[in-house]
């Protein structure tokens, strides 16, 4: 043996994990591109005039032990006191077989939206289950596949009724019931659109007229606990053409009549207390139900029935692109995602209880509560509600301040509500030792405890006996079949594998950066020390996640090259409407409101000018050029036209069209120098950050994607966040909230958004350091230009920066093939399914075009498998351009092929092997699609969005 020394320290090898390809394969990439080192080519792409700006420092990252072990320390400085501060948020059991199939496993986590419904059909179907779910439990005949929170929830509600409403009256009544944040979302987005919003006690509209208001919202029960029976109410306010929206806790509704039988139009909430952590505030799927007749309005995604093409029945998103891609500016929401990772777990919390487990728990809920209100009452306090659920609101005997500082002792937090009543809520996870510590709490010294099993004895329920439920809910087998662990598993599994996620294979979508979700990023967001922590706890409980915001923060700024950010949008689409909300006070600030025109350019993503008209801005188009780059000179003479008006440019870049424009510093400063500032939209962050820095070449306030940039996983199409940078002269205008030093100007429900998945984006940047986040911008660069170099003999790259090459993306123009051969970009998405993987981005931003995005984390393995994929559909298409295929009945036209129709015989004019065999290594690891191509068309004309019966499927 030798004597060679041993390393007693560690190497940080996460980046060679989170990284693709081997340094020998690295060469191969850049000899392919025409480059002898990634500086060079690096140095091709990047424009002179950006080029230094980067303000990363190259640091080393952390090795993934020594990384967890950091934020470990980070999590122990939150307390867990249990919380009775309700508000919308409560503490719940995650069923571990939910934990554990579903949260923690990456074939839910890592998929994609479900845009290809052909390898989507199970998630799809966890989608429908919810939609059902919540249709069910609030009477509505249509839900949506969730929205972001309650709060923004209720303030789509506000503007659907703005929309819809047969009153064009001015004002929207909003319940002072409600819970405070959601009124604080609806005072924020009301504003830049001039609605008028009036907060009430709904009680003293008895004796006035509704024609003031187009449309009212009430919570059910009140935030305060009360029940109220709304039904006189709704039918007073439709009598005048107004609509109703009723926020609704859908626990409660398996015991209380639901808002769809007392007429409301609109029912909103949130599913978080069915089987998804606190978080701190997110992420948690909300709900929006309304009428079949306005379902074509409302905001969100959508889950339909449709069929295949061999009639078999098959889901698929229904209208999903109704909104921001074809109506833009026109469009009525600027959402265009959901939070379906949690959608998933609420609908399968329920699959899991079924009907009479979510009543039983409801009703023992109901039960601790009611004995818990009897024994504060022997000890001497008022409740004031004669009629709860869960929650009630208490006039202390003794002051508020002793009370607080008892239940502190006791590590308990009660709600606050003002100084002489605080609130108290109850929930799955409470025992009669619960109930029983907060007797200790309001005891006056000495006084002697209430007996539990005596009132136990003794209390009945203290629902509303008019508004009990009659109607039977979740009927549907799917909710009454897999009560058992074992069926739930099997269950899981089976939807899983009907999909394509990140766990199979390379999903190389441009636009939307389908990067590794490593578990070392993703362990702790289970960990109790973020998970079970209330949003609204005091300050003191939540030093972990304050040095955590702190620090990641920080890491954002150093990255983006701003100086400051937050981190309360809870998606990108927030995200661009909180930077926007900043300019336009900025504006105001200045003594210029008047500024409100909002240059887009032609190419940008369908959410900046929804975003813009939700902003209160005019929107102006700004033309492309050939090369897909903004036209400066029509960007010029738009500027100098709107001069006094201009307020914003709205800006991607690298541009939408997968290119680092050259101009970009001289569009930056025509902007200025016409008194606007510079939205630059960060959707494509992941092609800059070490490399160069919007904040330093021009941009005034950008949003990240941290679902795509920093690797928080697409989980289905959510969660996602959306913080954002800015310069510091728009730092005093970045979104506030009753819970932080800045009280104003909330754009969500909680003061940080979707807390409890930000230790993914710090883990990934501490392991990375900046040293491994260069290089992932370099390798994300490398292989995208590696595939576009591999495939531009076959398929046309319809735009390149000035040296021929692309940023992280590239355009695959597939147009000229429909002219000579009749196969569509369809037809090929369609057909890469067969070969095992997941289309890139379908005529986007251009029709009839694939943009391809490999990301850092593919190697090089896969990057080829993907490019022989792509060649050998090109070889298809030349033989049916030849006449050797047929131009009707060939592998393109009727992809996917399913293993079932492989029985039996075969109608086609070419071979079996050729249809699912296309190349020999897929006989290695075969994905089977469930079913075959998805007819769009007969979905959206026959649109179903519920748990349709099974017979439907049996008989197909």
């Amino acid at each position: 043996m030798t004597n060679a020394p041993v390393a007693l320290t560690t190497d940080n090898a996460f980046i060679a994990r989170h990284i693709g390809p081997r340094e020998h394969d690295i060469e191969a990439m850049l000899a392919l591109t025409g480059h002898d080192t990634l500086d060079a080519l690096i140095d091709s792409v990047i424009p002179d005039s950006i080029k230094g700006t980067s303000v990363l420092a190259p640091s080393k990252g952390q090795g993934e032990a020594e990384a967890l072990a950091a934020l470990k320390a980070i999590a122990a400085k939150n307390q867990l006191f249990r919380n009775h501060i309700g508000q919308g948020y409560y503490p719940c059991h995650t069923p571990t077989p939910i934990l554990r199939n579903l949260l923690e496993n990456p074939a839910w986590y890592t998929a994609y939206t479900p845009y290809q419904p052909e390898i989507s059909q199970g998630r799809l179907e966890a989608l429908l289950n919810f939609q059902t779910l919540v249709s069910d439990l609030t009477g509505m005949q249509i839900a949506n596949a969730s929205l972001l929170d309650e709060a923004t929830a209720a303030a789509e509600a506000m503007t659907f009724c703005k929309r819809l409403a047969k009153s064009k009256a001015p004002a929207f009544f909003a319940s002072r019931h409600c819970h405070p944040q959601t009124l604080d979302v609806l005072r924020t987005r009301a504003q830049p659109l001039g609605i008028e919003v009036v907060i009430g006690d709904e009680a003293a509209l008895q004796g006035q007229s509704l024609e003031p208001y187009f449309g009212l919202l009430l919570q059910y029960p009140a935030s305060t606990g009360a029940i109220a029976d709304h039904r006189s109410l709704v039918a007073r306010a439709h009598a005048v053409g107004a609509l109703v929206a009723v926020s609704a806790d859908l626990l409660a509704l398996t015991l209380l009549t639901p808002p769809g039988e007392f007429d409301a139009d609109v029912v909103l909430g949130s599913a978080q207390r069915f089987g998804v952590p606190l978080g701190f505030g997110g992420p948690h799927a909300a709900y929006f139900a309304t009428r079949d007749a306005f379902k074509r309005d409302m905001p969100g995604r959508l889950v339909g029935v449709s069929i295949d093409r061999f009639g078999k029945p098959a889901l698929r998103l229904a209208m999903q692109t109704r909104e921001q891609h074809i109506r833009r500016e026109k469009a009525t929401s600027n959402i265009c995602t959901a939070q379906v990772l949690l959608a998933n777990i609420a609908s399968m919390y329920a699959v899991y209880h079924g009907p009479a487990g979510l009543a039983q728990i409801a009703r023992r809920v109901h039960r601790l509560t009611a004995i818990l209100v009897q024994g504060l009452q022997q000890l001497g306090h008022l409740v004031e509600q004669a009629h709860f659920f869960d929650t009630v609101s208490v006039v202390t005997a003794q002051p508020v301040a002793e009370v607080l500082a008892a239940a502190h002792g006791a590590q308990l937090n009660l709600r606050l509500i003002d100084q002489t009543r605080v609130g108290l809520s109850l929930d799955e996870t409470c025992e009669q030792a619960s109930v029983e510590a907060l007797w200790q709490v309001f005891a006056a010294p000495g006084q002697a405890l209430p007996d539990f099993a005596a009132l136990a004895a003794d209390s009945g329920d203290r629902l509303p006996a008019q508004l009990l439920r009659e109607t039977a809910f979740l009927q549907h087998p799917v909710f009454n079949r897999y009560h058992s662990e074992t069926a739930l598993m099997r269950y899981l599994r089976s939807l899983a594998d009907k999909d394509l996620a990140l766990d199979r294979t390379m999903i190389a979508l441009g636009s939307c950066t389908m990067k590794l979700n490593a578990a070392s990023e993703m362990i702790p967001i289970t960990w109790p020390e973020f998970g079970n922590l209330h949003p609204f706890a005091p300050a003191e409980q939540s030093l972990g996640y304050r040095q955590l915001t702190d620090e990641l923060q920080a890491m954002l700024c150093e990255a983006t090259g701003y100086d400051a950010m937050s981190l309360q949008p809870n998606a990108g689409s927030q995200g661009e409407y909180a930077g926007l909300l900043a300019i336009r006070a900025y504006h105001a600030s200045r003594g210029e409101a008047g500024r409100d025109v909002c240059l887009i350019p032609s190419s940008a993503h369908g959410t900046n000018p929804a975003t813009a008209q939700m902003a209160g801005m005019r929107v102006v188009v700004v033309n492309c050029d050939e090369r897909g780059n903004v036209d400066v000179a029509d960007l010029q003479a738009k500027a100098e036209q709107h001069r006094d008006q201009l307020a914003a440019l709205m800006i991607t870049y690298p541009s939408t069209h997968g290119v680092f424009e050259a101009g970009i510093t001289r569009i930056c400063d025509i902007i200025h120098a016409h008194g606007g500032q510079v939205y630059l939209d960060g959707a494509n962050m992941n092609a800059m950050v070490g490399l160069c820095a919007p904040g330093k070449f021009g941009g005034d306030v950008s949003h990240l994607n941290l679902h795509k940039t920093f690797c928080i996983p697409h989980g289905g199409g959510g969660p996602g966040v959306g913080p954002i940078g800015v310069k510091a002269h728009l730092a005093p205008f970045l979104p506030g909230h009753a819970h932080m030093a800045h009280k104003e100007g909330a754009v969500c429900a909680a003061p940080y958004g979707s807390a409890s998945i930000l230790p993914i984006t710090w883990m990934y940047i501490r392991m990375m350091g900046g040293e491994g986040l260069k290089r992932a911008s370099q390798l994300a660069i490398l292989s995208a230009n590696y595939i576009a170099r591999r495939l531009e003999e076959h398929y046309p790259v319809l735009y390149t920066g000035e040296n021929g090459l692309v940023a992280h993306e590239c355009i695959l123009d597939l147009r000229p093939l429909k002219d000579s051969s009749g196969i569509s970009v369809e037809d090929v998405a369609k057909r890469l399914i067969d070969f095992g993987f997941h289309a890139p981005t379908m005529s986007f931003p251009v029709a009839g075009t694939l943009m391809v995005e490999p990301t850092e984390s593919e190697s090089k393995e896969e990057l080829d498998r993907f490019c022989e994929a792509m060649i050998c559909i090109r070889e298809e298409i030349r033989a049916v351009e030849n006449g050797t295929l047929d131009k009707l009945d060939n592998p393109l036209k009727n992809a996917p092929h399913t293993a079932s129709e492989l029985v039996g015989e075969w109608p086609h004019r070419y071979a079996r092997e050729l249809a699912v065999y296309p190349l020999p290594a897929l006989r290695d690891n075969k994905y089977w699609p469930p079913v075959g191509r998805v007819d769009n068309v007969y979905g959206d004309r026959n649109l179903a969005c519920a748990c349709p019966p099974l017979s439907l499927y049996q008989d197909a």
